[in-house]
């Protein structure tokens, strides 16, 4: 907006107009929209070509699910679904299921980002979506009362893709003109969950969820978040020491962009520097969360202490977020993997999902290495995968199972795919000599 004064508009420098122009001049300032930092400025055009690829999904929520309209809206939470994308729909439209048989109507986000930047509007922006849980942010509680909620479909410790950034961009411009918030008012789970008393903290406290501490703020095009916690500051909850390093550094330091948030992502795997809680947050012990031990033995979050120990739980561990144990039980010892809906490539893998010595087995029968796959959440469910295995070695009549596997051409650690039946445990092939031609042999590589 560019303001002149006519020409033949005159006055002195000390005339009664100047203070007043000077506040005109202030009020229309303050009243344009503002530029914010790293905000990308996106034509009406674009925005609205935008709002017409957003699929509908409230038709699926859950009939249990009672529709509530906000009364105000003041900030827009955003969180990782630790799960691929079939499953995260389903959860935040028809509820969440537990072990113990106990579930939720759903409504659990107001809008979902996929991996390729599809984005599903689950709830009208206008409702409360039932997304934050205990939560707390500047002295208001129960924060799912006062905001809007978008699911990435990703986890918390591996980076979002360019796309879903895309996406979120245009989402959260959309949306901040809705309500006129700031960038200040986007937040992530992480940083308004809050925990009570447990063995690490004798009072309330940050650090319930690691929900989207990867979330890149100058990715999506926004600005810095808070330059502190203000319920930590006030004294109401007791600061989580990791999510205050990824948010809130020491005094001085720059304040927290996202930017940096790839140099203190966390494995998945168990450590000395990284236990339990630091991966999970207060989820260490929900019966939602699996453990993965070394050799394929599983453990529910809420059975460790008994079973084993909190001591005793061996390095090397994976830890699963919102996960059915009995599935994981099953799939972690198995030697041929399946992928489903909670049980993603990454969740078989980890960072070994594009890996070359990841061999993918999809329903139809290709054979894709991890190096070719672009992201974990592109493969079918049913698609079964090996880690860690070399090959094919192509049966022929001169090369016979034994002379390329040798001695362990039976083990179950020797994989055949088998054209038109796919992989199979050599333990579980009943003769070899009925091998079709064109059958390859999988070896560890480690063996």
């Amino acid at each position: 907006m560019n303001i002149e004064l006519s020409d033949n508009f005159y006055f002195s420098k000390g005339s009664a107009l100047v203070p007043v122009i000077v506040l005109l001049l202030v009020i229309i300032l303050l009243t344009m929209p503002s530029c914010q930092v790293g905000q990308a400025s996106y034509p009406d055009p674009d925005l609205v070509g935008f709002q017409s690829r957003i699929i509908d999904y409230d038709s699926r929520i859950n009939p249990r699910f009672k529709k509530k309209v906000r009364t105000r809206t003041r900030l827009i939470i955003v969180h990782t679904s630790e799960l691929e994308l079939e499953s995260t729909l389903r959860v935040v439209s028809r509820g969440k299921r537990f072990e113990n048989g106990r579930t939720t109507p759903g409504g659990h986000a107001n809008y979902v980002i996929a991996r390729n930047g599809t984005v599903y509007r689950i709830l009208d922006k206008k409702y409360r979506a039932d997304h934050a849980g205990l939560s707390m942010w500047d002295g208001r509680s129960d924060v799912s009362d006062i905001s809007v909620g978008i699911e990435f479909v990703g986890y918390h410790d591996a980076p979002l893709t360019t796309s879903q950034y895309t996406s979120a961009e245009m989402l959260l411009l959309m949306l901040k003109r809705a309500y006129g918030l700031q960038d200040k008012d986007i937040l992530t789970h992480s940083q308004i969950a809050y925990g009570k008393p447990n063995p690490w903290f004798s009072n309330n406290h940050r650090g319930r969820k690691r929900c989207a501490k990867n979330f890149d703020r100058t990715r999506a095009g926004l600005g810095p978040t808070w330059p502190f916690d203000p319920d930590v500051r006030a004294g109401r909850l007791t600061p989580d020491p990791m999510l205050a390093q990824v948010f809130y550094p020491a005094s001085g330091a720059v304040a927290y962009t996202g930017n940096t948030a790839f140099q203190v992502l966390k494995s998945d795997v168990i450590s000395k520097r990284n236990p339990a809680r630091a991966i999970a947050g207060d989820d260490y012990n929900a019966s939602s969360t699996v453990y993965v031990l070394p050799g394929g033995n599983t453990l529910a979050g809420d059975r460790v202490a008994s079973s084993l120990g909190w001591e005793r739980l061996p390095v090397g561990t994976k830890v699963l977020l919102n996960q059915e144990t009995a599935q994981v039980r099953q799939e972690a010892k198995d030697i041929i993997k399946i992928i489903s809906g909670r049980m993603t490539a990454r969740c078989h893998a980890g960072e070994a999902y594009h890996a070359a010595s990841t061999i993918y087995f999809l329903p139809s029968d290709r054979i894709l290495r991890g190096c070719a796959i672009s992201d974990w959440d592109d493969l079918p469910s049913g698609t079964r995968l090996v880690v860690g295995y070399k090959g094919p070695f192509i049966i022929t009549k001169d090369k016979t199972a034994y002379g390329i596997a040798g001695a362990k051409f039976k083990d179950p650690g020797t994989v055949y795919h088998i054209p038109g039946r796919g992989p199979v445990q050599g333990n579980r092939i009943p003769d070899f000599k009925d091998l079709p031609k064109g059958t390859g042999v999988y070896l560890p590589t480690a063996g």
